[in-house]
């Protein structure tokens, strides 16, 4: 039986994803940050009889001690991962510090994958075909502002997530990069326009033009089918890049492995120093 650990698991793509992977016999574990969610997910659960199999976990993916709970809880109950699938994301529309000093987007959509992938390589190295599965949208031109990869200049909820993305693109860079002996394969997944959950806080003019994207966005019963083929039949390279299952050539600059690493020391640096 395989083991999935799914960020974003009680909404949205998460959500449909966790429950489909139940369907077909595997044990999940949902991460979520609303507790009745998490209730209602399990809910379901036992509506498709696989209760005993489906666990969740409340965490607020923003906040570092949360994430390293959560990697020390699942590492305590789990032997391996046979594959972390990273789906959390919020948007902001106004710039928030979270209680350790870190922008909230940056901490949630980006620094949480970080620690994930890398935290939890153990467990996902003793499952015999394990992947990350990063879903955040590959391919992405935003330009990095180095001196301020928080932006605490210029803050702008879509300039966020769209940094978010260029940033989860080269941690996927850096994560093949830093251990080019591992067995783990990771996967950026782009699922295209999804009439998902679309988690956060919108002002009135933004909220028009997301119920515009509803009615043109695929259904999450649809994105969710090329994830779970991902799952299934994980790609052989060490790096992929998909958008709705289409490979994604990693030649562009946005995958660029100094960058990676540059990105990876600033990293380091910031959880030392704690935001």
């Amino acid at each position: 039986m395989k083991t999935y650990l799914i960020t974003g698991g009680t909404d949205g793509i998460g959500k449909e994803l966790a429950l489909r992977c139940l369907a077909d016999g595997a044990q999940v574990v949902a991460v979520g940050r609303s507790a009745a969610r998490g209730a209602e997910w399990l809910a379901a659960a036992r509506a498709q009889g696989a209760a005993d199999r489906a666990h969740f976990v409340a965490a607020d993916l923003s906040l570092v001690a949360e994430n390293r709970a959560l990697i020390e809880r699942f590492r305590g109950s789990f032997a391996r991962l046979d594959a972390l699938v990273l789906c959390a994301r919020h948007f902001r529309t106004t710039r928030l510090v979270t209680a350790e000093g870190f922008e909230n987007t940056f901490a949630h959509f980006y620094l949480s994958r970080h620690l994930l992938s890398h935290g939890l390589l153990d467990r996902l190295e003793a499952a015999d075909d394990p992947v990350v599965l990063n879903v955040a949208g590959p391919g992405g031109t935003t330009e990095i502002a180095w001196d301020d990869l928080q932006l605490a200049r210029g803050y702008d909820g879509q300039r966020a997530l769209a940094l978010g993305g260029r940033l989860n693109d080269l941690l996927g860079v850096g994560f093949a990069d830093a251990w080019p002996r591992a067995g783990t394969r990771y996967v950026l997944f782009h699922p295209g326009t999804v009439n998902t959950g679309f988690s956060g806080g919108y002002t009135p003019e933004m909220l028009v033009l997301i119920d515009a994207l509803r009615r043109s966005a695929r259904a999450v019963e649809d994105a969710v089918a090329p994830i779970v083929e991902v799952l299934e039949r994980p790609p052989a390279a060490p790096l992929s890049a998909l958008v709705q299952g289409a490979p994604l050539s990693l030649d562009g600059p946005g995958f660029d492995v100094a960058e990676a690493r540059r990105l990876r020391r600033a990293t380091e640096g910031l959880l030392a120093a704690g935001g």
